[in-house]
């Protein structure tokens, strides 16, 4: 198998050659067929956040079984499977049997605690795999699993606010907005300053009004979900939210939040932050996918342009979702 390595924080990925994996008990062997390239990746490339090295990246993946392990049954060869960020659990600490797997005291992550998808072929716990609509193609698909999965469960915390601000419109905004929109509800697009294509990309998915992160929406926000990883947005929100609005900030990593005036929280305005996905959130959210009309915008790269894609993600200039494949 082939696969793009991180040796270390802030090294360029490294194509190597490795020996074709064999899965253990209750393990599948995928072949992949995409992968979408996350803000979380880049943030483990770039040593936001640390774990053990070397390791594969990607938690964005579609691919097709090849190869079970002893005890499979949920999954045979050929079947299409994606594998999103949540790679295991423990299921025996009080997290895990209160059905908030998510904050699980001893987890696995895809492409970070084992290695991911920015590979030729992956190995992944069966149980926490998913079939995926037949509505996408593999390039399509890919974006769901952290973009659409993690991006629905800060929707979730959003309650059942009519009027939703998402700053940062990026892989999982674009996602999120035309779900929103899809409900009914009203969506309110920020991005940087000067920004205008993705000013212009987020009206044309049907977004209310788009602008700059520190302009005033028409109208207060009920809630507003934070995908950029910058703490300074955080204050910023809560401006614009409503007396018991809420402010989600969906990210692994944000730079620091700085200080602000109490007046802004009171009024039973709050701040939530996301942690993770449960494996209910992903069956929940494929199945609202595969009925609503939503379409994730992809840029397509090859597996040895993984720094490549990087960087443009880095740039904040692709429109969309990023997608590797082998």
């Amino acid at each position: 198998m082939i696969a793009m390595q991180l040796d270390a924080p802030g090294r360029p990925l490294r194509r190597v050659e490795r020996p074709m994996p064999e899965p253990g008990p209750g393990e599948i062997r995928v072949a992949v067929a995409a992968c979408g390239v996350c803000r979380t990746d880049l943030h483990i490339v770039d040593g936001d956040i640390r774990g053990h090295l070397p390791v594969v990246p990607g938690h964005e993946i579609v691919g097709r079984v090849d190869a079970t392990g002893p005890d499979v049954s949920r999954f045979c060869p050929g079947e299409r499977v994606g594998i999103a960020w949540l790679a295991g659990t423990c299921g025996l600490c009080s997290y895990c049997k209160d059905g908030r797997e998510n904050l699980c005291d001893s987890p696995a992550f895809t492409g970070f605690t084992r290695d991911g998808g920015f590979a030729s072929h992956c190995i992944a716990d069966a149980r926490f795999c998913f079939p995926l609509p037949a509505t996408f193609d593999d390039l399509h698909a890919a974006p769901l699993l952290c973009a659409g999965l993690i991006g629905y469960r800060a929707y979730r915390m959003a309650g059942d606010a009519k009027s939703l601000g998402l700053y940062g419109f990026g892989a999982a905004a674009h996602i999120l907005a035309q779900l929103a929109i899809a409900q009914g509800r009203t969506v309110f697009a920020f991005t940087r300053d000067g920004d205008f294509a993705g000013q212009d990309f987020a009206r044309r998915l049907g977004c209310q009004w788009a602008g700059s992160s520190t302009a005033a929406p028409p109208e207060p926000l009920d809630a507003a979900i934070i995908f950029a990883p910058v703490g300074a947005l955080v204050p910023e929100a809560l401006k614009r939210v409503r007396k018991g609005g809420r402010v989600i900030c969906a990210g692994i990593h944000m730079s620091d939040i700085p200080a602000f005036p109490y007046a802004d929280l009171w009024e039973e305005r709050s701040i939530l932050s996301v942690a993770n996905l449960t494996r209910a959130d992903g069956t929940e959210f494929l199945a609202l996918a595969s009925r609503h009309p939503i379409e994730t915008h992809v840029t397509a790269f090859p597996l040895d342009q993984a720094n490549e894609a990087l960087a443009l993600l880095r740039s904040g200039k692709a429109e969309g979702a990023i997608v590797l494949r082998p």
